[in-house]
Formats: C-alpha cells, structure tokens, sequence
C-alpha cells in the first residue's frame, strides 16, 4: 500500500493514543499514523503487541499489516503495554475497547470504564477522551463521573469501518461524526480530521452515541426484510434477486444491502441491535420493531437447518456436512457471531459431524466449535452426505462442481449466499439449493410450501 505524504492540513500538535489493538484500534492508529499524526496504540495482550512491535498483524485485513509496518519505519507509529505512559505523552485519547454483549442483551461497558478510571489518574489538563467504540446513549456522562474532572473533556468519534475494508474506510471516510459539548472540543477534534477531505457532522453527545446503533438497527431490519422476502419467494417459485434488483433502482431504497443469506451477524449487527433494544426498553419507549428483527434472524438459521433436512432422508442426524465458510463475512477471519457458526451449532446440535473449510480461518481458531478443520475445499467435502455453503468467499465459485461430486457421497448442495453457478452444478449431477429462488430447487405443492 502507497502511504499518503504528511499533509499541511495536520494538526501537528496533537499527539494520540489509541486504547485497543483490535478490528477499530488497530486500523485507527495506523491510519493516524500514516497521514502523520505521534501515535501509540495500547493493548494489554502482551503477545499481540510484541507482534505489532515487529509489524505482524493476525487481523485478516487488507492493506493494514504493510500500513502498521509503514508507521513503524516512519516512527510515528509505537505499540505499548503501558497505558499510563501512553496517555501522559498525548493530548486526545481514542477508546477502541470491547464492548461485549451483556446477559441481559445491554452493552458491557466494563472494559470502557476501567480504560477511564486509569486515564483519570494520569492524564494532563486539557486531554480529550473520546469514545470509538460502539456505546450506548449515556456512556459520556458516565465516564464523566468517573474521570471527576473538570479538566479533561469526553467526547463521543464513533466508528463506521467496515471488517475487511477498515483501512479504505478510515482513510477515506464517506463522514466523520463528533459528539462533544465545549466548543474548542468541537474544534480540535474536528480539525483532526482536516486531512481526510470528508463531511464532518458535529453534535451533541448522546446524538453521536445513539447514531451508530441507529445504523447498525436499520441495516439488520434491512438484511431481516430481504431474507423474509427471500422465504417467500421461495414458496412463490419467484427470484428474490430480480426482486431485489428492481428495489435497488428506486432512488428511495438503493441497492446496497439487499442480498439474501442465511441471516446476518458479525461483531457489530447482532450486539449493537440488542443494545439499543435494551437501551429502548430501559427508556421506556419499547422498540418493537427492533426486537421483531432479532427474532426473524433467529430463525433464519433454524431455516437453513430445516430446509437441508428437508432434502436429506431421515434429516441431518447422523449425517456429515461439509461447510465451506466460517467467518461472518468474505474478507475476514472474524468469527464473531458468525451466522456460519450460527448454523453450525444447530447442525451439529441435530446430530450431524461437520468437517469445515475457511480460506482465512485456521485449525486453531476453530477448535472450540466441536467441528472438523479441512486445509482445502474439496479437503471439507469427502465423505460428506450435503455441502453448506455459508459464506461468500469468491474462490468457492471456482471450485470445480465434478470435483466436489467425485469427494461428496450424497448430492445436495446448500448455496445460502448464492455464490455458485446453478447450470454448472446441476451439470455435474448435484441438487443445488439456493436461497430465495425457486428453481432449480421449487416448492412444490402447499403443502412444502407452508412447511418452509
């Protein structure tokens, strides 16, 4: 990756400290870092920072290890385990810590607040502390009351980086949004993003907090609507592609986000959908809407089970799956509430073996899943009695169909992203399922169809 030179716009004087080596931090610092900022980017895991030291970077992520191994040579990129060190040397503090889902589908803060209690202690007069990471409404007035100062200043950055695109979507971010309250705050914060040539909207705080769980709410109910079209359509014998293509073209809806799957996950869609569910009920304004989508992703997965055992004799006990994709998406390794996962568990809780391929997950990973690693495709594929296919890797296109009906010993092949050619894999003998497209797999009669 060519790194931009440092440019007149930066505010130089500013000097930052990033809390979190993870999927938000660690594109933060670098990307900070390489448009010319003094960065330092903390995490308590002491192997992973002695990794970044050396510029290996485990996240799958396009373009961020060269990036993390450019601020390294240009110095301006430093990794510590010493928070305090850190935040003494800094003048605005960026909070990228976990903000796991709690029992009760509200937002663990624990991580956020202990990150605050320890910079209340050291940091100097004047020291920004802005939240990244996704948080609940009210978030800012809680560290407030931690911190107990005057004198240091909270602010709410949150992010909109996409996993396996975060370094593009950092350094050229279609907005940036602040919330803060003083108006020098506003300024500087904002003027740190001079360089990026993108829409700064500023706001208050609790604005900005509730903001990203808005957009993060509206693509799931988005994604629950497409996939409750999808069942339809496969009762209707309709397209839900077509169907989606035309939606798209209206000006009004747009064609983002309108592919149907096998429900959606991931470490953002999933936690901050129950937070701001929870955080609606707490304010008594129940949001039941929202809770409706969580519950139709539920069982969109169960779908997926149901609708292969429907087409394996006798149902999936006892049968061995092949799954092709593990992580929630293309172009990561992240397993975070994978619907891949999702499914998985409900397979092997019906009684099947599973034996899995991911082009970027390894053995290790996978361990705890109670299923079988393959090193290749075809590898995940001998012996199996079905192939899932979970995940929208683009090399799973490309495997030859012969090959996979050579390996497999039954013949049904389950495309839940639609990724695969439908006359190539009919060719080679194998009945491909699909999701939301009546053929080549129609329900026939009523009585399939209300079944489905």
């Amino acid at each position: 990756m060519n790194s931009r030179p440092v440019d007149a716009r930066l505010r130089r004087p500013e000097r930052l400290s990033i809390v979190g080596a993870g999927y938000i931090g660690l594109p933060t610092a670098a990307g900070f870092a390489d448009v010319g900022y003094e960065v330092t980017c903390v995490d308590i895991n002491e192997e992973k920072i002695s990794q970044l030291q050396a510029g290996r970077v485990t996240l799958h992520e396009p373009g961020l290890e060269q990036l993390v191994q450019h601020g390294l040579r240009t110095r301006r990129l430093r990794f510590s385990t010493d928070l305090a060190s850190a935040a003494r040397e800094s003048s605005i503090v960026f909070v990228c810590v976990p903000t796991p889902q709690a029992d009760d589908g509200s937002a663990d803060l624990s991580f956020v607040e202990a990150v605050a209690a320890q910079l209340a202690r050291v940091v100097h007069p004047g020291t920004i502390l802005v939240t990244r990471s996704t948080v609940p409404v009210g978030t800012a007035s809680r560290l407030r009351e931690i911190i107990g100062r005057s004198d240091v200043h909270v602010a709410a950055n949150p992010e909109f980086l996409r996993e396996g695109s975060a370094v593009r979507d950092f350094l050229h971010p279609d907005r940036v949004l602040i919330g803060a309250v003083e108006p020098q705050v506003q300024r500087r914060l904002a003027e740190l993003y001079d360089v990026f040539d993108a829409p700064v909207v500023v706001t208050d705080i609790p604005t900005a907090e509730l903001t990203k769980h808005a957009a993060n709410a509206f693509l799931a109910t988005r994604l629950s609507f497409v996939n409750s079209m999808a069942n339809i359509c496969e009762a209707a014998g309709a397209d839900v592609h077509d169907v989606m293509r035309v939606l798209g073209m209206d000006p009004r809806i747009g064609p983002k986000f309108l592919a149907a799957g096998p429900g959606w996950g991931g470490s953002c869609l999933p936690k901050d959908t129950r937070a701001l569910a929870h955080v609606a009920r707490e304010l008594g304004e129940a949001f039941t809407q929202l809770e409706s989508t969580v519950a139709s992703n539920e069982q969109q997965f169960d779908r997926v089970v149901s609708r292969l055992a429907q087409h394996l004799e006798g149902g999936c006990a006892g049968r061995r799956i092949a799954v092709w994709g593990l992580a929630f998406k293309a172009g990561t390794n992240d397993l975070r509430d994978s619907p891949s996962v999702s499914v998985c568990r409900r397979l092997l809780a019906a009684g099947a073996s599973i034996t899995a391929h991911d082009p970027a997950v390894n053995a290790t990973a996978v361990a705890s899943l109670g299923v079988d690693y393959a090193e290749t495709s075809i590898g995940a594929c001998f012996g199996a009695d079905a192939l899932v296919v979970l995940t929208e890797w683009s090399e799973f296109a490309n495997v030859e169909p012969a090959s996979v009906a050579s390996a497999m010993n039954g013949k049904v092949v389950f495309d839940t992203r639609n990724v695969l050619d439908a006359n190539r894999w009919t060719d080679a003998g194998l009945t491909l399922l699909r999701v939301g497209r009546g053929s080549p797999d129609p329900l026939n009669d009523a009585a399939s169809a209300n079944a489905a």
